[in-house]
């Protein structure tokens, strides 16, 4: 995968050294030397955005606090001035590192990519649902429980991980086809029960506990 990096700074000089420099590394460059620019290129969607402080007119500041509730990618100044309450300045303002001009650009690129590699294991743990011993893994739409994997079909997958993404909560056969097979799915709600059943005896096989309850009247719950 090439990340994608939007440089913002008010020297163009600056913003074609690090263009090379980072695009040499794999990395797919935007530029931007003003904040309306920068502003223009976010529908680009940046996987990380240098961002310098000093720039005339609307300073990096408050383009990151202009930007942050538009954008969930990391954000580091670039900055000539480093006190401490410069830091809790930038902080505040949505920002999530510092790096001190004239910088090497050892630092900088070891700074990005330490910034993406975190990026990259907050993603993967959001792709992770775990509770009471069973751990869904989206990314490659495996189940373990007791150790072991779980075999699941498509359908089965995906009414577990709708139960166990909602804890506690009872849901109606309807509901549950609505939310796995969708509002125009051709079928029968009642196919939920046979799969409930499946899974539960699935999983009762594999860690000894019967975890998802029947709420006689109501559906079915994930018991947290």
């Amino acid at each position: 995968m090439t990340h994608k990096i939007l440089v913002v700074d008010d020297e163009p000089m600056l913003t074609d050294l690090l263009d090379a420099h980072l695009t040499q590394r794999g990395y797919l460059v935007y530029k931007a030397n003003d904040a309306d620019e920068a502003l223009a290129k976010l529908k680009l969607k940046p996987d990380l955005i240098l961002l310098d402080v000093g720039m005339p007119g609307t300073d990096g500041l408050q383009l990151c606090r202009t930007i942050r509730s538009h954008v969930g990618c990391p954000i580091l100044f670039l900055t000539a001035r480093i006190t401490e309450q410069d830091k809790v300045d930038g902080l505040n303002a949505g920002g999530d590192d510092y790096i001190t001009k004239p910088f090497s650009l050892r630092e900088l690129t070891a700074r990005i990519e330490a910034h993406l590699r975190r990026e990259a294991r907050e993603h993967q743990a959001s792709e992770v649902v775990a509770a009471q011993g069973v751990i869904i893994n989206r990314s490659n739409r495996k189940v373990f429980a007791g150790g072991q994997e779980i075999g699941l079909s498509r359908r089965e997958f995906d009414i577990l991980d709708f139960l166990m993404s909602h804890p506690n909560q009872v849901f109606d056969r309807e509901r549950i086809y609505t939310a796995v097979w969708g509002i125009d799915g051709q079928g029968d709600a009642g196919v939920i029960k046979e799969h409930v059943r499946k899974i539960r005896q699935k999983l009762s096989e594999a860690c000894g506990d019967d975890l998802i309850e029947t709420v006689w009247g109501m559906g079915y719950r994930w018991k947290a």
